[in-house]
């Protein structure tokens, strides 16, 4: 095949996947909304802060599951919402849940200067009760992803959800090494 070629045939491909990423998007919008409760979380500040407050005066709420500290990738994850965040936030409230205690997140968050919302969902059962953590043999096991939420009425609902991980469509770093001559190549954030 010619270059010409491959490109026409990557081309197909990335048409594919687009109209695959818009079933997606439409089989999302499909979904029941799930009514939640208004969980208490604890501020950077140390204060607590419900999930009604997070949404600040947006109706739509961006929650990004992350599972602390000890993850390197969702550091990575969330590092990379540095620069959308203002974007972000002019169309919807966005803000990163761990599960660490307050002040491990706090001093976590502030050691990588995140300029985003974020709190510490220790002491609920947010991350449970969203599907982002499950209890097996006597331990709790946290996945990182997203949930998205609005209000309506006074009350909030769960509308969207999906998980993190390499190759997904949250991270535009790993489609970056994907075409790289040798790939990913093992490739670990530090």
């Amino acid at each position: 095949m010619t270059n010409i070629e491959i490109e026409q045939q990557i081309q197909k491909r990335y048409d594919a996947i687009q109209a695959l990423k818009e079933q997606i998007n439409d089989l999302q919008n499909q979904r029941e909304p799930e009514l939640v409760a208004n969980y208490t979380f604890v501020a950077k500040t140390g204060e607590p802060i419900s999930l009604n407050e997070l949404f600040g005066d947006k109706d739509e709420l961006i929650v990004i599951h992350n599972m602390g500290k000890s993850c390197s990738h969702c550091s990575l994850w969330a590092d990379g919402f540095m620069g959308y965040t203002q974007h972000i936030e002019q169309r919807c409230a966005f803000v990163l849940v761990c599960p660490d205690a307050p002040e491990v997140h706090k001093a976590f968050a502030e050691s990588r200067d995140w300029n985003f919302k974020s709190c510490s969902s220790a002491g609920n059962t947010f991350t449970k009760d969203m599907g982002f953590a499950e209890e097996k043999d006597g331990k709790t096991y946290n996945m990182p992803g997203f949930s998205v939420f609005k209000k309506e009425d006074d009350k909030i609902y769960r509308t969207a959800k999906d998980q993190f991980g390499p190759g997904d469509f949250y991270m535009p770093l790993w489609h970056f090494f994907d075409v790289l001559p040798k790939g990913v190549n093992g490739f670990q954030p530090k």
